[in-house]
């Protein structure tokens, strides 16, 4: 069994096997000749999304890894969200003209350039020094939604201007209604158009592995995080209000109050069952993401994309509905959107380029998706955005 111990003599071995096909004989062989590449010295050298991950790992401290790259318990959902698209075949058409392909959406009366979005992620100050502020400019850079975490390092105003727009604002609901009626007017008073209420964490969550990662830090965290480890320095959109949100006596009636206070268009994320998703519409919701929080709100062990048809099909088209949660491929995307999505969102991988090599690396990660969408898109013969529906999936 020491052959084990070395992968390329022991992929070497199975080459040599015999009782292999040829086939798998040459996948061995060429596993065998395959050599660890080495670290990406520019954004530029990527190839895919997955490609900054490592180089991340690499940056960060183990203590601000840890707390994005958490998911619940044993981490199983946050894996089956990967997981599951590559249980998702394609069926492609040929001989259709793609030779000017499209991938806008209409969102709101708004066309966005393509249907990938980015997703709230908080305290990207812990990744790179300019936070937000270097994502919102490779967001306008390259023409994507973002939204904008109500625990960013930046306030929605700060954000504005590199983005160049207002971005949509993913609130954490204050404890206090009265806070909640503040930071509501603020939002809408700095011109922002669609309020996504975050739903799944109300409850609170178990992150065993941030919590393992924080104990691997030897830094001394205090000196930063003065208020304990963890706990934000910087929180502005919470500026003048209570400490604590995320009420655990939300309910349906609390959808209905925060309709009734802003002109703003509400968005419900973290819905994944057809049972809220019909509520949602009863209560007059303009719109929900379908998220798990990145499997780092409770361990369900259902991907987010299988969730999906679920929800679409009980939304009956009355509503938009987006998606977030395992996106690491521009086939993901495809995925997503034959589903039933408006719009599939992505965190981890924007997060893994900022960390990496900042504007210029979330700038990279876009495009790579973008064009990884826009090849799919071709292949399976289908140009536009309108084109694409399930009859261009089969599980496997």
């Amino acid at each position: 069994m020491s052959l084990l111990n070395d992968r390329r003599t022991f992929f070497k071995y199975l080459a040599a096997a015999a009782v292999l096909t040829p086939a798998a004989r040459a996948l061995a062989q060429q596993l065998a000749n395959t050599r660890d590449l080495p670290a990406l010295a520019n954004a530029e050298e990527a190839l895919q999304a997955m490609d900054f991950e490592a180089v991340a790992k690499r940056a960060l401290p183990p203590a601000h890894w840890g707390y994005m790259a958490t998911g619940s318990d044993d981490d199983l959902t946050l894996k089956a969200n990967v997981e599951a698209y590559r249980h998702i075949g394609l069926k492609p058409r040929r001989l259709v003209d793609v030779s000017k392909p499209d991938l806008g959406v209409d969102v709101f009366g708004e066309r966005w350039e393509t249907p990938l979005f980015i997703c709230p992620v908080g305290g990207q100050r812990a990744f790179d020094p300019e936070g937000e502020l270097a994502t919102a400019r490779a967001a306008k850079a390259r023409g994507h939604k973002m939204i904008l975490s109500n625990v960013s390092t930046y306030s929605i105003e700060d954000v504005s201007k590199p983005l160049g727009s207002v971005p949509w604002q993913q609130l954490y609901m204050p404890v206090k209604w009265d806070d909640t009626v503040k930071m509501v007017k603020r939002i809408e008073d700095a011109g922002c158009k669609v309020l996504v209420w975050t739903v799944d964490l109300l409850a609170g969550r178990n992150t065993p592995t941030q919590s393992r990662f924080w104990l691997q830090d030897t830094r001394d965290c205090l000196s930063c995080h003065t208020g304990g480890r963890g706990v934000p320095i910087w929180r502005p959109m919470y500026e003048g209000l209570g400490p604590t949100y995320n009420p655990k006596d939300a309910t349906w009636e609390t959808v209905d109050k925060l309709k009734r206070l802003t002109k703003m268009k509400v968005m419900l994320k973290g819905i994944d069952g057809a049972e809220d998703a019909e509520l949602a519409v009863r209560h007059g919701i303009d719109g929900l993401i379908v998220s798990n929080h990145g499997g780092r709100a409770l361990e369900t062990l259902r991907a987010t994309i299988d969730c999906l048809p679920e929800v679409t099909a009980a939304v009956k088209g009355r509503i938009p509905v987006f998606v977030d949660g395992g996106v690491r491929h521009g086939s993901d995307i495809y995925k997503a959107l034959a589903s039933g999505a408006r719009g599939a969102g992505i965190g981890r991988p924007y997060i893994w380029g900022l960390s990496a090599f900042g504007q210029a690396g979330v700038e990279k990660v876009l495009s790579i998706l973008r064009a990884e969408l826009t090849l799919t898109m071709q292949q399976m013969g289908t140009p536009t955005v309108k084109d694409i529906n399930a009859s261009r999936l089969v599980k496997l």
